[in-house]
């Protein structure tokens, strides 16, 4: 009997539609596998609340959960306005840092006078108002060219596509929420507008100062980032990312963001790190009961191009039917995955690691081969399951670890059900044949392929496959 279970896996936003422990409770139970809490708003006694509620809620469900750190990152906003303003194509506007608004002159949130170039484009309120810098008048303001006529409202936020931040992306605002992140149980920190590898070098010196073993997340969302030379240094660099859609759009134009993310799903893949599609997958069921034809359609190609996990932002943030679109996004999950194979990729080979690479190769091959029902990986830190999983097989993967963050991190992972296990020899087969007595393979002989080394609990020791057959 085939084990129905998806493969791509189900990321979540906790906010104020789904911020209590029955919420939490349900998300988790109706199919999601990690949780994501967003930096951008909300105080830390909040998300204290919520990391609590998320690992009780994942203990009664009887599976890991992955928690997220969204930081928010130079995500520029205009300050308070008196009024809205209605600007027209040729007006004069005026940003600045140190002033209140008056006339034409607005407030913004960041000091953008000396990160910007005359000639450099800002978009204003998601792209809807086009700029461009014409002057910078002072140490804290910039003087923009309105390209189009529009409205400008209260904290609206601003792209500016062609600014280099110069590495300086982590705000004061992040350094306090990552010093908070150091003390939480945080599996995932996702760093956003990220331009270079050294953006996330800075941030894993942070972590690995603070004692965090949470991985990197890269959010690519920025024009610098997609550059020919650039974005697969980034991969390489990071534990994972993010195809954060919504501003990725704006900042280089939306007719880009298929390619980009499929591109990038395929670098993930071959260099064997996560990768999570976001942004508007179900936009519509914030408001309403069904997705629409246009959002099943993109979660099924985000399932069919190998992606690890997608995303719901706003839907269970702040939408009327948070439950609904997780239980509407798993159904198609689920339909997808077994009626079209994940897109094999070119040139096809796991830079990450040769030896796990090439143990991992012949497990998805064998278990093909011999129909087996599962693959059992003994991990410590994650790796070897992340490895098999870059294979994309078609079965589960059970990994069984003595630590709690490995299975937290692997939540998020292509097809990975994780177990924490004390470290034993025979960790991996104990556990099948678990598993095996709860029903979880069905009646009849089971075939499993058990991945180990020979020094349980240390990383970077797996060296053995084992093929065991359960009564």
């Amino acid at each position: 009997m085939a084990i129905i279970f998806k493969r791509t896996k189900i990321l979540a936003t906790v906010g104020p539609a789904t911020s209590s422990p029955e919420m939490i409770q349900q998300l988790i139970d109706s199919g999601v596998n990690g949780l994501r809490l967003n930096f951008s708003h909300g105080s830390n006694d909040e998300r204290t609340q919520q990391i609590q509620w998320i690992r009780e809620a994942s203990k009664k469900a009887g599976k890991p959960v992955a928690i997220l750190q969204d930081l928010q990152g130079p995500k520029i906003r205009l300050g308070m306005l008196n009024e809205n303003i209605e600007v027209q194509k040729g007006d004069e506007i005026i940003l600045d840092h140190a002033a209140e608004h008056n006339g034409m002159v607005l407030p913004v949130q960041y000091n953008l006078s000396d990160k910007v170039k005359i000639g450099e484009p800002v978009y204003i309120f998601d792209g809807k108002v086009r700029t461009t810098v014409i002057d910078i008048p002072s140490d804290t303001a910039i003087k923009l060219r309105v390209e189009n006529s529009g409205t400008l409202m209260s904290k609206k936020g601003i792209n500016l596509p062609d600014t280099d931040f110069g590495g300086d992306i982590l705000t004061p605002k992040d350094l306090e929420d990552i010093e908070y992140g150091l003390g939480q149980d945080i599996d995932y920190v996702a760093l956003s507008f990220v331009q270079s590898p050294d953006d996330i070098h800075n941030l894993r010196q942070l972590l690995v100062e603070g004692g965090s073993e949470a991985q990197i997340i890269a959010k690519i969302e920025t024009k610098a980032a997609i550059k020919d030379d650039v974005l697969e240094e980034i991969v390489k660099a990071t534990d994972g990312i993010m195809v954060a859609r919504g501003d990725l759009a704006v900042e280089a134009g939306a007719e880009i963001v298929p390619i980009v993310q499929r591109r990038l799903l395929a670098l993930c893949r071959r260099h064997g790190k996560l990768s999570i599609v976001a942004t508007q997958m179900m936009a519509s069921m914030t408001d309403a009961p069904e997705p629409t034809r246009a959002e099943v359609s993109d979660i099924a190609n985000a399932v069919i191009q190998g992606v690890d996990a997608v995303m719901l932002s706003e839907e269970t943030a702040a939408g009327s039917y948070p439950l609904e679109a997780v239980m509407a996004m798993k159904k198609v999950i689920l339909y997808t995955q077994e009626h079209a194979p994940v897109a094999p990729i070119n040139d096809y080979n796991l830079i990450k690691s040769k030896k796990l690479d090439a143990i991992s190769t012949t497990t998805v091959k064998l278990a093909e081969e011999l129909k087996a029902s599962a693959i059992i990986a003994e991990t410590k830190s994650g790796a070897t399951a992340a490895t098999i999983a870059a294979h994309r097989p078609n079965l589960p993967i059970i990994s069984v670890t003595s630590e709690d963050r490995s299975a937290q991190q692997l939540a998020l992972s292509y097809a990975n059900r994780s177990y924490v296990r004390p470290d034993s020899d025979e960790a991996g087969f104990e556990l099948a044949q678990e598993l095996k007595k709860d029903g979880y393979f069905g009646d009849g002989a089971t075939t499993v392929i058990i991945v180990s080394g020979n020094q349980p609990g240390i990383i970077g020791m797996t060296d053995t496959i084992k093929v065991r057959v359960l009564e």
